[in-house]
């Protein structure tokens, strides 16, 4: 067993510090669970002289890095007017590399135009990077920076042993428009402290996903061309060369971490649209090995270890979250294992370490626990509480979230997760069912979900399903709901409702469907094919009419979306229709609320305003809110909290709770 010391960095920072920090504790339930975490992102720089975490301060992220051993203050890094910190490493024992993001007034999401910034722990050598505005002067200098470059750029490997270069991955912008996400990403390497780089790999393929080995060269890539099979390819030379050229007989290849020899390599891969394995793949031979599958699930995870690079654990969630040791003789694996057994109930993360690996910053989480994060010893074999994300929110108090499985209708096994009220039967309940995005690819996964936990907190159980066409079930089950995104999609969390009601957990006369993104047009369509099973449904940045996905959005405006939308959706335009709530609300019954963002480039707002048209058409009355500034979901806390409080007041009222 490990011992654990409960000393929280926040203690040890001065209180004026603190309270510049900290914003007051809100006071309603809706402000309590739309309020986004204090801390995230903590992590430990390579000596282990610094801790440095994520901090929101008047609404922006600033980086906070602390003395690792006094845990005060040592340096704030934020930008002026409307940037912040966005995603950061550290790329030496004294240097921290971090994105530039921005906040518009016109878009509470922030943007990212791929600016990297360097400094050191102590606020000096502060370097612009990496980006389209490098190459300018200083003010009151006439150094210039480095090079301009029109391209969107991400920390590929730090390359800790490096202290002065580290490889950046980058999207070139060429002309711009709807297609720049498919231009061939670049992997350049640079140096931390002036930005001077040099180009040394070219992707083969769009939305590339290179690996580098231990040494920092790029030696494998993966990618897509249509959002649903995928492609690898190995370096020889300056050559890339297709796997597909071996002989194999594996589906969508992603590279994960190198084998034992240069030859042989670490992949994620399915046979026969079967749920993705680990398999070692000798890419000489194309010779493959069998290393970790499970039945009903894809991996969720695969850890490897951050000094060596190699594999030690995959991650499976079928249900509640497992994991199988590929190296249990690795130190990694060792820890994970400890930490474990210390902190039972939790999943673990291994979210950062120093170079000697005898520190390392783990994130402990569950159901019921946004997150805390903790200093392991691995040395001294001690856990230390670090801080929590949400320290306001009490996991005793929180909801429990329980796997189910049923059957559907036409015999298919369908898995999804329940959340219960704390302290209360879970017979009889008014129920909310949570259909998740996408559809294809994202699924429901157990753990911690505060919009979920806000409508427990007021009595009700909320129901998530992980209907055909969810990802993470296998290649064969996600294109199960290809083209059935009104019919047997919808089926399935039909299906899944009255199985909640038939085992006397939920009260059939108090049931509200509630959705985001699909979820929002899963909310209207199910209300449509079940009028009087849903008292009430809510949707949130809804798609209500197919068709106009083909000419309005940024899915479409993408060669690989417009691929991609054929094949899941179909291009018989009546068949879309007869699936588009928009075209079909003659059959709803449900009191309905609306909510959407006009900035919503994925479910634009032409998607509410025709459901609109169509409502008014028929007088049915509905509740709407719109936040102008607010996109594809809602960024800003106090937009949230808004929202929150109109959903709970349209439940409350609906599901009388």
């Amino acid at each position: 067993m490990i011992f654990i010391k409960k000393l929280s960095i926040l203690l040890v920072i001065n209180i004026g510090l603190f309270t510049q920090f900290v914003a007051a504790a809100p006071q309603s339930p809706e402000q309590l669970f739309s309020r986004g975490a204090e801390f995230t992102n903590v992590k430990i720089s390579p000596s282990g002289n610094y801790i440095s975490a994520i901090t929101k301060h008047d609404g922006k992220n600033k980086l906070l890095i602390l003395d690792a051993k006094t845990r005060k203050l040592h340096h704030a890094v934020f930008f002026p007017g409307n940037a912040q910190v966005g995603d950061y490493a550290w790329a030496n024992d004294e240097r921290v590399v971090l994105q530039k993001e921005y906040l518009k007034g016109w878009q509470d999401h922030p943007s990212y135009h791929g600016e990297l910034f360097a400094v050191n722990a102590d606020g000096s050598r502060a370097t612009y990077l990496f980006g389209y505005k490098s190459g300018k002067k200083q003010v009151g200098s006439h150094i210039k920076r480095n090079t301009p470059i029109r391209a969107t750029a991400y920390i590929l490997d730090p390359l800790p042993e490096d202290d002065r270069y580290m490889l950046v991955q980058a999207l070139p912008w060429g002309n711009g428009g709807s297609n720049t996400a498919e231009n061939k990403q670049k992997v350049y390497r640079v140096d931390i402290y002036n930005g001077k780089r040099k180009k040394i790999a070219s992707a083969p393929i769009p939305y590339a996903n290179f690996l580098t080995d231990h040494d920092g060269e790029v030696r494998f890539v993966g990618g897509t061309r249509d959002y649903i099979n995928y492609e690898l390819f190995y370096r020889q030379g300056s050559q890339w060369i297709n796997v597909e050229k071996l002989k194999h007989n594996l589906d969508d290849l992603t590279p994960i971490a190198f084998g034992d020899d240069k030859d042989t390599l670490y992949v994620t891969g399915r046979e026969s649209g079967k749920p993705a394995g680990i398999y070692l793949l000798n890419i000489k031979t194309g010779e493959q090995q069998l290393v970790s599958q499970d039945k009903e699930v894809d991996p969720s995870n695969v850890w490897i270890n951050k000094i060596s690079k190699k594999l030690y654990a995959v991650e499976y969630e079928n249900g509640y979250p497992t994991y199988e040791f590929i190296n249990p003789k690795d130190p990694s694996a060792k820890y994970v294992k400890q930490l474990l057994a210390s902190l039972p109930g939790h999943q673990i993360h291994l979210v950062s370490q120093t170079s000697d690996t005898e520190q390392i910053i783990i994130k402990a989480f569950n159901d019921r626990n946004p997150g805390d994060y903790y200093l392991f010893n691995t040395k001294a074999v001690k856990l230390e509480y670090l801080v929590s994300e949400k320290n306001w929110l009490d996991p005793e108090n929180m909801a429990e979230v329980k796997p189910i499985t049923f059957t559907s209708r036409d015999g298919v096994q369908i898995h999804g997760y329940l959340t219960l009220p704390y302290g209360i039967d879970a017979k009889n309940l008014p129920l909310v069912v949570n259909p998740h995005g996408g559809p294809h690819g994202p699924r429901d996964f157990w753990g911690f979900d505060p919009q979920n936990q806000l409508i427990a907190s007021q009595g009700a159980a909320v129901l998530q399903v992980n209907f055909r066409g969810s990802g993470g079930y296998g290649a064969n089950f996600e294109h199960a709901g290809h083209q059935k995104w009104g019919t047997e999609i919808q089926y399935d969390i039909i299906d899944a409702t009255k199985h909640v009601i038939a085992e006397g957990i939920a009260d059939k006369e108090r049931v509200c469907i509630a959705g985001g993104s699909f979820g929002g047009y899963s909310a209207l369509q199910s209300a449509i094919i079940e009028p009087d099973l849903f008292k009430c449904a809510i949707g949130f940045a809804g798609v209500y009419d197919l068709p106009l996905m083909f000419e309005e959005g940024d899915v479409q405006g993408r060669r690989a979306g417009e691929r991609y939308l054929k094949q899941v959706l179909g291009e018989d335009e009546q068949v879309l229709k007869s699936m588009s709530p928009t075209h079909n609300v003659d059959k709803l019954k449900a009191k309905l609320l609306l909510v959407h963002g006009g900035e919503d480039e994925r479910a634009p707002i032409e998607q509410f305003e025709a459901l609109e048209e169509a409502l008014e058409k028929q007088n049915y009355p509905f509740q709407k809110l719109i936040m102008d500034d607010e996109g594809h979901g809602f960024y800003n806390d106090e937009h949230k909290a808004k929202y929150y409080g109109e959903m709970m007041s349209f439940l409350k009222k609906n599901l009388n709770l």
